[in-house]
């Protein structure tokens, strides 16, 4: 039986909500083994004098425990 364990991470980025959800998971993935799955849980944009200047997600990534 598997042992599966979800945290919840932020991430920015200022090319896509794509971008910044890789980001996420490379980031998470310094510190974390056995990666399953990352679910974008949510998306916001900063906008600034008209234009999108940052995606920004919020993510449940879930990882095995050993």
């Amino acid at each position: 039986m598997a042992v599966l364990k979800v945290i919840e991470v932020l991430s920015n980025s200022d090319k896509s909500w794509e971008d910044a959800t890789k980001k996420a998971v490379k980031h998470a993935s310094k510190s974390l083994k056995n990666i399953r799955s990352v679910y974008v849980q949510d998306q916001s944009a900063s906008v600034k004098d008209g234009e999108v200047t940052e995606f920004r997600v919020n993510v449940k990534i879930t990882f095995e425990v050993d």
